[in-house]
């Protein structure tokens, strides 16, 4: 690679021309190879070497690279750290080249291997294993503006799952927020709504090639059967299909036909409401300590991608929601029946992404397996549920969907070997038994072998050498090897042999009876493996042919999943079954949060419960009391109990009745935006917003601490307004947490309204969290007792206690909230005047060693002390 001039890289720059923004993976025998720019960055998020290889301009080219065999783990690190690859293979073997050139005339040392981009590999374009986390869907999504309405298409052609709908511009957030796309698509125009997205051709977005590509896919000449779908759905449909054509160089992935998610048939719940109640990830980033973590109980990787689901879009029509709590009714009576189909379940394989992988023509033999065994259990699984009595509706409706597969299961089961590999280039795979031709094949490259190994056996006997050995490697083939001293015996011009090779200490042969076993072996073994390669293709061909049908079993497995996992959650936590109605209402006895219960379990503390009980005139609760004292948990337990009920679960509850809910808000607690340029109390604003504008009587709205990002006066006055607000226009459910006691006074002019606080007690100058909701009012704040609690200096608290006696003795002589703080001393002042002498009784104490006390020196110390208590009182 001398200069850019050469072939090689006339060839390369032609590629990464093609390849765009994406890191080129170029393929040179047995490693993926990255140049120039491309090598900087591959070799810094890889760790790996940053080498050169000749010159460009003068100057040497970087390069680094990674082996074939392993590079799906350097994908897997590139892709998340936010690159984009593209593979760019051999497309022939340097045979082919050379018979090429000879065919053009050109000499065979000029020829190069073609290449070409054979996939892009993008977030959302992944299926291999090593890629994909299994308990988590990976969702590819494309969205386009059609006159002011957003059309949204998102699939996961992992297991196939695509969904279309449209949203207003002001709910495009909450719609993307609910997807949790690993990678969003968007045409070429304007500004883009994202800031990380993958931009694409406007022209591509268009509603009648979306509309015709979506016919074409599934083989129909209308989509009326799948649901109705508007111009903005098809628009945003055939951005991703094109997308998708794109990034698997006309390969298309599994994709099942498309389902129409309808407005208002799910629990609506804005970006800062997800982020708030800590779904599916926390706020500091993860798994860990989220609603999934506590509740998921699924043994199979499909089961928690769809719970996962279920908690994103709970639903919101009654009927659907009672269908799903009926199964896990079901299974939860009947622990027997519960554990046998958990057993069942833990023994599926990822049926859905096996079956992903061979449609989008990436598959191996073990994804033949996998579909096989995952097809076996299903039927167990159905033969285990179908004669229990009074299924659900539910349940009866999915058991026809896990079976009806038995041709091609014992098609399958009859031609793979039990465990198949997951590479197929070396054969092995099919069952004997299966191909009569292909075992012959098999039994002749056997009986070569055989014969080698008798052959090496005689040709130590007659050349009386018996470190002779026959080898095989993949530049030689099979040759004959004897150290260097026994060299002389064979190079005999009669000896039969015929020189190959000399090493530093052998020499290798041939002869003319090995290159004909050989010659009958590496036949044999080629046609055997071709023989094999036709079959895999044919078996992929009827697993294709059936893969509607396979990936329904799929879901209706993870859906059984789903219920069995729901079921085992509630029997552990003794769990409730809630009660949908259609009332605005929301009755929680006993009310728990399901994440805190579960950190505290592991303390080794007690949960303590509460109830909830809004109803049409007493639709609004206003809570106070201190911090600490469990006010953000009392208002987060409620809303995540709504939404796990919608979900179609049990809830940590002694009883609930919940009205159904159409959007959930969550106004708990802040953090600032800088990037956006937004403070604390600006993205505190701007979700008050959002909820003011947005909710209706069938909403449910938590706030916490509503204006406490600016000053004591108008933080007041804000968080009065929006509570007045919520009570006379958008007449939501809502539990409204405040500091500002004074806003008790709304209870005189808001007939819904009503008063409650967190208990907490001072004892002994302590204060003590009772984490009870009470009735009525909170008496004060306790600010000072928590500043204590925290440890906060005494100087400092003692302090603030004299101001706030200032400030509560001006306001009350003369309405003013600073009055006579112009007389207070200040903070050093007042710290001499109120230096005390030291507390003797607490040094005395300090002093005391317990230990080595005998009973008459603790009963004097007592005394003691008794005497110093007596004088610090006086």
């Amino acid at each position: 690679m001398a200069d850019t001039r050469t072939p090689m890289m006339q060839q390369y720059f032609a590629l990464k021309e093609e390849a765009g923004d994406c890191l080129l993976f170029y393929r040179m025998g047995d490693f993926f190879e990255l140049f120039f720019d491309d090598a900087k960055v591959a070799a810094g998020i890889l760790d790996i070497a940053l080498t050169s290889r000749g010159e460009s301009g003068g100057e040497k080219v970087p390069m680094c690279g990674v082996p074939v065999h392993s590079a799906e783990g350097y994908l897997a690190r590139l892709i998340k750290a936010g690159c984009r690859v593209a593979i760019a293979e051999q497309v022939e073997t340097p045979d082919e080249a050379k018979a090429r050139a000879k065919r053009d005339g050109l000499p065979s040392s000029k020829v190069l291997v073609r290449r070409d981009i054979v996939r892009f590999v993008t977030a959302g374009t992944l299926t291999e294993d090593a890629l994909l986390e299994p308990r988590r869907a990976n969702m590819l999504a494309a969205l386009c503006d059609v006159r002011g309405t957003f059309g949204v298409a998102a699939c996961d052609i992992s297991t196939g799952a695509m969904v279309l709908e449209e949203c207003p511009p002001e709910r495009l957030g909450a719609v993307l927020a609910r997807i949790g796309a690993s990678e969003i698509v968007v045409p070429d125009e304007g500004d883009t709504p994202l800031g990380e997205a993958t931009i694409r051709p406007r022209a591509t977005f268009s509603s009648d090639a979306g509309e015709a590509a979506l016919k074409r896919l599934h083989g129909v000449a209308t989509l009326d059967g799948f649901g109705q779908f508007t111009r903005a759905m098809l628009a945003a449909a055939g951005g991703l299909l094109a997308y998708l054509d794109h990034a698997g160089r006309g390969s298309m992935p599994l994709l099942l036909p498309p389902i129409s998610r309808q407005s208002g048939a799910h629990l609506a719940m804005d970006e800062a409401t997800r982020a708030s109640l800590e779904i599916l990830a926390s706020q500091q980033g993860g798994r860990a300590n989220t609603l999934i973590s506590a509740i998921d109980r699924c043994v199979t990787g499909a089961g928690a991608r769809l719970l996962a689901e279920d908690l994103s879009a709970p639903l919101a029509h009654k009927t659907a929601i009672e269908e799903r709590l009926a199964v896990v009714h079901y299974l939860h009576r009947d622990p027997l029946l519960r554990a046998d189909l958990r057993e069942y379940l833990r023994a599926l394989p990822d049926i859905g992404r096996a079956l992903g992988r061979l449609v989008a023509g990436r598959g191996s033999p073990r994804d033949l397996g996998q579909v096989r065994d995952g097809l076996i259990e299903a039927r167990r699984i159905h033969d285990l549920l179908h004669n229990t009595p009074d299924k659900p509706v539910l349940l009866a409706r999915y058991l026809p969907e896990i079976t009806g597969h038995a041709e091609l299961t014992d098609l399958l089961a009859r031609a793979l070997v039990p465990a198949p590999p997951t590479e197929r280039s070396n054969g092995g795979y099919i069952a004997g038994g299966y191909d009569h031709a292909l075992d012959e094949l098999r039994e002749v490259s056997g009986n070569a072998r055989r014969a080698i190994a008798a052959m090496e056996a005689r040709y130590r006997e007659e050349t009386d050498t018996p470190s002779l050995k026959i080898r095989h490697n993949g530049v030689l083939g099979y040759f004959i090897e004897v150290p260097s001293k026994h060299a002389d015996k064979l190079m005999a011009p009669d000896s039969g042999f015929t020189h190959r090779q000399t090493m530093a200490t052998a020499v290798r042969f041939n002869s003319l009876k090995l290159h004909e076993e050989a010659s009958r072996i590496a036949e044999a073994g080629g046609r055997a493996l071709a023989a094999e390669e036709a079959h895999f293709e044919e078996l992929c061909e009827r697993v294709n042919a059936r893969r509607e049908a396979i990936a329904a079993t799929a879901a209706a497995l993870a859906r059984l999943d789903v219920s069995a996992g729901q079921a085992e959650r509630a029997s552990e936590g003794e769990w409730c079954k809630p009660v949908i109605v259609e009332e605005p209402v929301l009755d929680i006895q006993a009310g728990r949060h399901p994440v805190v219960e579960a950190a505290l379990a592991k303390a080794g503390e007690r949960f303590v419960a509460n109830d909830c009980a809004l109803a049409e005139d007493d639709r609004l609760w206003l809570v106070g009391g201190p911090n600490m004292g469990g006010k953000s948990t009392f208002l987060r337990q409620n809303a995540l109990i709504v939404l796990m009920a919608q979900a179609g679960g049990f809830v940590p509850a002694k009883a609930a009745t919940i009205g159904l809910v159409d959007q959930l808000f969550s106004r708990v607690g802040a953090a600032d935006n800088l990037a956006r340029g937004r403070s604390t109390f600006m993205v505190e604003m701007v979700e008050t917003a959002a909820i003011l504008s947005q909710a209706r009587e069938r909403s449910f709205v938590i706030l916490d601490e509503v204006g406490r990002g600016t000053s004591t006066y108008d933080g007041l006055a804000l968080a009065w307004a929006v509570a007045e607000a919520i009570h006379e226009t958008n007449r939501s459910r809502c539990l409204f947490a405040t500091h500002y006691h004074e806003m008790a006074r709304l209870a005189e002019t808001c007939p819904s309204l009503s008063l409650h606080h967190v208990r907490a007690k001072e004892w002994k100058g302590d204060l003590v969290l009772l984490h009870e909701l009470a009735e009525g009012a909170a008496d004060r704040s306790y600010g000072l007792a928590v500043a204590k609690l925290a440890g906060v200096p005494a100087p400092v608290v003692k302090r603030a206690k004299s101001v706030l006696d200032r400030l509560e003795k001006g306001r009350a002589e003369t309405g003013g909230l600073a009055a006579g703080l112009g007389e207070l001393p200040l903070f050093a002042a007042m710290a001499q005047q109120e230096d005390e002498p030291a507390d003797a009784l607490r040094e005395r104490l300090a002093n005391v060693d317990a230990d080595a006390l005998t009973p008459r020196e603790a009963l004097d110390i007592l005394y003691e002390l008794k005497r110093l208590g007596g004088e610090t009182k006086s």
